[in-house]
C-alpha cells in the first residue's frame, strides 16, 4: 500500500507515488512543450549530510529527494519542486537542512488547491 493513502499512478511508463504528482508531471510536460521550462528531471537526490562512522558505528547519509527539478526560462534559474499533500515532520527537517546546505536553491512546494489551481506556481 502506498504511503499516506496515495494511489500509485503510471504515466509514460513512469510510476508516480500519487495522483497529484502525476498531474504535476503532465503540467510540467506542457510547460516544457511551450518552451517555458526545460530539462525536467524527476526524483533528484540532494545529499544533506554525508555518511560517516563514529565509535565503530556507521551512519547512512541523509538524502532529500526532490520530485522535480527543471530550468525556468522566465526566471533564468533552476527550480526544485516538491509536490505535497501533507508535510511530515521528516520532510520539514529535511527542508530546513536543504535550505541551509543549498542556499542557491529553494524548494517550491506545490499543492493543488482546486481542480485547476496550483498553489505557489505562477506563470
Amino acid at each position: 500500500m502506498a504511503k499516506y493513502r496515495n494511489k500509485k499512478v503510471t504515466i509514460d511508463n513512469i510510476e508516480f507515488d500519487s495522483k497529484l504528482e502525476s498531474e504535476r508531471y503532465c503540467e510540467l510536460k506542457l510547460l516544457q512543450k511551450a518552451g517555458l521550462i526545460n530539462n525536467i528531471k524527476m526524483q533528484v537526490p540532494f545529499e544533506l549530510q554525508p555518511a560517516f562512522s563514529k565509535n565503530k558505528k556507521k551512519y547512512r547519509a541523509i538524502i532529500y529527494i526532490a520530485d522535480f527539478v527543471y530550468y525556468d526560462e522566465h526566471l533564468k534559474k533552476v527550480i526544485v519542486e516538491d509536490v505535497k499533500g501533507y508535510k511530515t515532520k521528516e520532510y520539514q527537517i529535511k527542508k530546513k537542512l536543504f535550505e541551509y546546505k543549498y542556499p542557491d536553491f529553494e524548494i517550491l512546494e506545490i499543492k493543488k488547491e482546486s481542480k485547476d489551481e496550483w498553489r505557489n506556481f505562477k506563470y
